[in-house]
Order: C-alpha cells, then structure tokens, then sequence
C-alpha cells in the first residue's frame, strides 16, 4: 500500500508524514517498564540515554514516567513529575528533535510543555483524564490516541475481544470522537492500534497483517511493538533484550501496513529496518 502523507505541525516545526519511517525512540524514566525498567530512572542516566537514541537516528524522542506494562500500578503526578521534571530540563538546548511526553495527566503535560515537549502521547486515548485535550488544544499540539482495552492493571486479564480490528476500530473512532468534541483539530490526531495493550498474542499478529484497515480511518497511524511480549512468546521465551530481530520484523510490517512513526528502544537498528522497508514500499 501506499502510505498517506500527512502535515503534522508542532510549535518549532513541521513534520512531513509518509514520505519516510519516523522513529520514536523510547526514554522510560521508570523503575518497572518490562524491558529496561530502573536503567534511566537517574536522571543523567536518562538524559545520556535520549542523547544516544538522537544520535543514533531518532526522529522523535518519547519521555515517560510512569509504566504501563501488562499489570503495572499507576503513579501520582507528583511522583511522575519528580522522575521526567529534570530529564526534560536536562534535554533543553542538547537534542534537536522534537520530545513528546508519555503521559495520561493533564498536570505532567502541562509542566512537560512548559519545558519544551511538543506532542502528548496518551495510552488511555483521553479516557483517564479528559483535561488533557484541553493542554493539547491551548499550545496546538499533536497527541498520539491509543486503543486499550481496560487499563493496565487489567488489560491483559481478559476477556479479549472476539473481533480485534473491529474492536480497535471503533475504540479508536471513540477516541477521535472524544478529542474533537474537546476542541481538538483532526490534523492534531495520530492514532496508534495499541499492540499489546489488551489483546491476546495472536490478536496482535492479526492487527499486524490487517494494518492497512486501520490506514483507511484516515489519521496518521504510530505503531510501537519493540521487544514487547508477543514476540517474546514466540521466540521460546526470549528475555526483552534478545527481541530485536523478532521486532524488526514486525518493525518492517508495520511500516509496510502504512505506519507514519515506529516507537522502539533499539534505535540504530530499527533505522535500517526502516531505511530498507521504505525503499521497498517506494519501489511499488
């Protein structure tokens, strides 16, 4: 398929979607994320980190605080406050790429927009504070909605859709219904499927062949899939850190199902996933 370009304008600049594969590279300042929780919970740890993933090729730089891996308990804003407040402060004037904050509070956006991020990315699709449209709409920044079923605590307890796309598909139309009715634009949107959040393994492999369905909703698509456990399962059990070659490969099927940005921790390498995968889809 052919991907739709797409202008997604943040405060410092135009980003051109679908021309190529932007990367999202992940920065968890957060003692409990499944794959590298506690490695940047220090600031200079994380800060060293987002540094890296830019000069590795990241186009965007994700900044969260609090985990939401399968079972996680959530945090307060003040503590996710104290854990992103100095990264983001530490980032100002050393990374050229814009930073968007992994948050689900109006509060932490707020303050993260305060000190330079410019997109908001929202696993809860505005369900888990609806303030945060409101910060999204006064500095007109994009924000990233994402399909869960559950939150999560509970997502993967089940019961599991019966339809996965069908499912994601109306919970993701719910969720731009939420956003425009708080005053947002369409052109601020960008919706991510939600790999892994609230889906059995096989129904995140159907979502990965069954992409393109999902491009016809007619928004910027962002897919995240690294090292998540899916592709653990099916590498007999494989620890998160020996996932990058299964990731690459849902990496280069996203991208061939019309995702706009991939969210990934292992940057350089998924770079040339990308790098390939998009002269692929340019040679159609």
């Amino acid at each position: 398929m052919r991907r739709r370009r797409f202008h997604l304008r943040l405060p410092s600049r135009t980003l051109l979607l679908g021309e190529r594969t932007l990367l999202m590279g992940i920065v968890n300042v957060t003692p409990d994320s499944f794959s590298d929780g506690g490695r940047y919970l220090a600031p200079e740890a994380a800060i060293a980190h987002a540094i890296a993933l830019e000069q590795a090729g990241a186009d965007l730089l994700d900044i969260g605080g609090e985990s939401t891996r399968p079972g996680a308990e959530g945090v307060s804003a003040e503590e996710e406050l104290r854990r992103v407040m100095p990264v983001l402060e530490g980032l100002r004037g050393r990374v050229s790429v814009p930073i968007s904050i992994d948050t689900q509070k109006a509060r932490v956006a707020e303050a993260a927009v305060g000190l330079g991020a410019e997109m908001i990315n929202d696993v809860s699709a505005l369900r888990t504070d609806p303030a945060l449209a409101e910060v999204a709409r006064r500095h007109r920044l994009p924000i990233v909605l994402m399909h869960m079923r559950g939150t999560p605590r509970t997502m993967q307890q089940g019961p599991f859709a019966r339809n996965v796309l069908l499912d994601v598909k109306k919970g993701l139309r719910a969720a731009v219904r939420r956003a425009l009715a708080a005053g947002l634009r369409r052109a601020q949107l960008i919706l991510d499927p939600g790999i892994g959040f609230g889906k059995s393994y096989a129904q995140n492999f159907e979502l990965l062949a069954r992409l393109p369905a999902l491009a016809t909703l007619g928004f910027p698509l962002l897919v995240g899939t690294s090292r998540k456990m899916f592709i653990g399962r099916s590498l007999n059990n494989a620890p998160p850190e020996a996932r990058v070659w299964g990731t690459a490969a849902t990496v280069a099927a996203s991208i061939l199902g019309g995702a706009h940005i991939v969210r990934v921790h292992d940057v350089a390498e998924m770079a040339q996933v990308a790098r390939i995968t998009d002269a692929i889809l340019a040679a159609q």
